[in-house]
């Protein structure tokens, strides 16, 4: 079978090389159109991958901005140019963008033998820091509507997490949908050290933006350093980076700042250093699942979090770490700096055993068997 995977952002290409593996073990032709601008560095792209078509794409230099929607709307357009000259039997497109599901749509019209899968790794404007009610305003009803009024036409809608589905239940209440959770390769094993008790060491993970509630942990942070000495170790970057060093520093913290660690193992190292990884997003983020936590569980490494839904029930049912609330950080400061080692250690085989069973190659593999175990069919 010819198979075309449509990508537009870097960002999720761990995802995406994890999918082509999955075609190409099968023994499907596999090509993967994507964009030659890099999202998060807003810089051209220029190096080459096997069976990678890269498409010339319009910059932008804000995340909300004409120039950007402009850009994802050029870019959504050329992809199916090019697709309609390879002509495949399948094609998966992810999305955002939502104009992706514009084009495909108006191809599935156009060639109704072909099977089309969307992956909805992103809710558009949904996930946006946004007061209630302004996705239900122009333009955000109009980018939320290019999404919702063209998914349909799929054979299938997939998505990275259980939240998502259920946002969009009453759309997709009729149509064949399922769970595709976000996942990492690597050979797991038990990494993590003996941690010094009379300290509390905490990691913090990904891009420093205006979806972080620095806030929140700020106030963690300071319940912590009024128990224990508390130091943070940042890896990443963002807009709000000086804003997060000197809020800790001002409230008594040790911070170590690393900048952008891509290498696991150098981030196991940090990771053996920390009690607990920091997974925490403001209130209106509609997430229900954070690479970083699949990268917090690939490490061994529990998390205070507040993501909502699947990680929200994943650290309640499975001892893999602390929800924390507004209303609780005084409790939870303390029962952190009370765990004994085995109490931790406990913490941290279960984190590496959930990380097994639902984020690892091997539970990828299995839900991408029965996703697609009879496309050929």
């Amino acid at each position: 079978m010819k198979i075309v995977i449509i990508n537009c952002f870097d960002t999720y290409e761990n995802r995406i090389d994890m999918v082509y593996d999955y075609f190409i073990e099968h023994g499907h032709s596999v090509n993967i159109i994507t964009s030659n601008f890099k999202h998060i560095q807003k810089t051209k792209r220029n190096d080459k991958k096997k069976n990678y078509l890269f498409i010339e794409t319009r910059p932008y230099h804000k995340n909300l901005s004409y120039s950007r929607l402009l850009s994802h709307y050029e870019f959504s357009k050329r992809a199916f140019q090019a697709v309609e000259k390879l002509l495949p039997d399948l094609i998966y497109v992810t999305l955002p963008p939502n104009s992706l599901a514009l084009f495909a749509n108006r191809y599935k019209k156009k060639h109704p033998e072909v099977k089309l899968y969307f992956d909805i790794i992103d809710l558009w404007p949904e996930t946006m820091p946004t007061k209630g009610g302004v996705v239900t305003k122009f333009p955000y009803y109009v980018w939320r509507s290019l999404r919702n009024k063209n998914i349909l036409r799929a054979n299938t809608v997939l998505t990275e997490c259980n939240l998502y589905q259920s946002v969009l239940q009453e759309l997709l209440k009729n149509h064949r949908s399922e769970t595709l959770y976000l996942a990492k390769k690597g050979d797991v094993q038990e990494k993590w050290s003996i941690l010094d008790n009379n300290q509390i060491n905490l990691c913090y993970l990904g891009s420093i933006n205006n979806i972080i509630d620095i806030t929140m942990i700020i106030k963690l942070v300071t319940a912590l350093v009024n128990i224990k000495p508390t130091t943070i170790h940042i890896i990443g970057e963002g807009e709000n980076k000086q804003l997060l060093i000197d809020g800790l520093k001002n409230v008594g913290a040790t911070v170590n700042y690393y900048g952008k660690v891509y290498d696991d193992k150098e981030k196991q190292q940090i990771f053996n250093k920390c009690h607990f990884g920091l997974n925490i997003m403001k209130e209106s983020v509609c997430v229900g699942l954070t690479m970083k936590s699949v990268d917090y569980f690939y490490g061994g490494l529990p998390i205070l979090n507040n993501i909502q839904a699947d990680t929200f029930e994943l650290v309640k049912d499975e001892n893999i770490g602390f929800n924390i609330n507004i209303n609780n950080l005084t409790e939870i400061a303390a029962r952190i700096t009370n765990m004994t080692a085995s109490e931790l250690h406990l913490m941290k085989n279960n984190t590496h055993y959930q990380f097994e069973r639902l984020f690892s190659h091997y539970a990828f593999q299995k839900k991408m068997n029965h996703i697609f175990g009879n496309i050929d069919r």
